[in-house]
């Protein structure tokens, strides 16, 4: 029988050793909050909070409940932008990068 993995901790991992990874996540998130597609991009959120700052030093970082941040990013949260906007700068400043939004037109 083969040994399977939680996706979770794989992403955890990977994001903890790979820190461009993790920026890829952070891209992701932003791309997709941005696109209308807010469940996935909380969902990616979560798991980097998870593989880096975690929702404890979150809470500490931006004055809000640990269990408020948990909702907030879940699946069916709904956190205003901003709590996203400090969600954002906690990680940002975690991973020690910088975003930057450029504008593509649709055709």
């Amino acid at each position: 029988m083969a040994l399977t993995r939680s996706y979770k901790h794989t992403i955890a991992e990977r994001a903890q050793r790979d820190p461009e990874f993790a920026q890829a996540l952070l891209d992701e998130a932003a791309t997709l909050f941005l696109n209308g597609e807010p469940e996935m991009a909380r969902i990616i959120l979560r798991d980097l909070v998870n593989a880096t700052v975690g929702f404890e030093e979150l809470a500490k970082e931006t004055a809000k409940p640990s269990k408020s941040l948990h909702r907030m990013l879940s699946a069916k949260g709904n956190p205003s932008m901003d709590n996203l906007a400090a969600i954002f700068a906690v990680i940002r400043a975690t991973l020690g990068v910088d975003m930057q939004v450029h504008a593509v037109r649709a055709h």
